[in-house]
């Protein structure tokens, strides 16, 4: 089964990293859900909260405020102007 490479990043440290299932995000047109196989995508990032789906079902919850989500061949890329973990 494909996975998602996932990397949250703020403008000053990496928040976190890692495989996921589903990376669930706020951008300026709404919540946007991205999975395995996901278009490539550029959207500009909402302040709210960032939500990672690993196997498992563990989930990781990071606060961003401001920034960018990319997403290109399962690589999921979010930049923030701030962000932390949530949990």
């Amino acid at each position: 089964m494909a996975v998602l490479t996932v990397d949250v990043v703020s403008a000053d440290s990496q928040i976190w990293s890692g495989e996921a299932e589903m990376v669930v995000a706020r951008t300026s047109e709404g919540e946007i859900g991205i999975l395995p196989g996901h278009e490539p995508l550029l959207a500009i990032l909402a302040s709210g909260e960032v939500r990672v789906t690993q196997s498992g079902g563990r989930k990781i919850v990071a606060n961003a405020e401001d920034g960018f989500l990319s997403v290109e061949n399962n690589q999921v890329t979010i930049v923030a102007r701030q962000a932390e973990l949530a949990n």
